[in-house]
């Protein structure tokens, strides 16, 4: 063999190895974002799984405006029936989906400044206990989106980092979208009595 034909052998098996390298390492993180995704996902059907349980205390224990809580059974129905697979995680797709859990946040928002007018309703035992486990909901929904967030970064800048960029397009690995604020929220909502 010719020292020539050698050499590309060697540079062949070489790029074989980094790229299968590089493929398996962007196997690995977008697992990872899934994965993460999978979390999201949990957490928002943990917070729809609560509200029948919110909207029929609330029921039991007051009477009050229907379209608040038909607003919430609304919500609730199109935000559980807004879903992504984990490999359609665009910005746009993600934006949709939380277009909808938007939707619902506001729904229960509205719920719960109506909840404060009914005294025996705020003093309910079984209403207080499911308007903590609605905030600690949300608050793990928030947890959930900032590690998604965290794993996305970790791909994304794998997935656009040379040499693995060249690999990435090879293999057709996309960068994902992030979570983002939603549009207003830099200001705080106004709550009145």
């Amino acid at each position: 063999m010719s020292k020539g034909l050698i050499a590309v052998v060697v540079i062949l098996l070489i790029f074989g190895f980094v790229g299968c390298g590089k493929y398996n390492g962007l196997v690995g993180k977008d697992e990872v974002v899934k994965e993460s995704w999978a979390k999201v996902e949990s957490q928002y059907q943990r917070r729809a799984d609560l509200i029948p349980n919110l909207v029929n205390t609330v029921k039991g224990a007051a009477e009050f405006e229907k379209s608040t809580l038909t607003g919430v059974i609304e919500a609730r129905a199109k935000a559980t029936s807004t879903t992504i697979n984990a490999d359609q995680l665009t910005p746009e797709n993600i934006a949709k989906f939380q277009g909808a859990q938007d939707q619902l946040s506001g729904a229960l928002s509205r719920l719960l400044v109506s909840v404060e007018r009914y005294p025996e309703l705020k003093a309910n035992q079984n209403f207080l206990e499911l308007q903590a486990q609605l905030e600690g909901t949300e608050n793990r929904i928030t947890v959930a989106r900032n590690d998604f967030n965290t794993v996305v970064k970790d791909y994304n800048q794998e997935v656009r980092t040379f040499p693995t960029n060249l690999f990435a397009g090879i293999f057709g690995f996309a960068q994902k979208g992030y979570f983002t604020a939603t549009a207003g929220s830099e200001k705080a909502p106004t709550v009145q009595f």
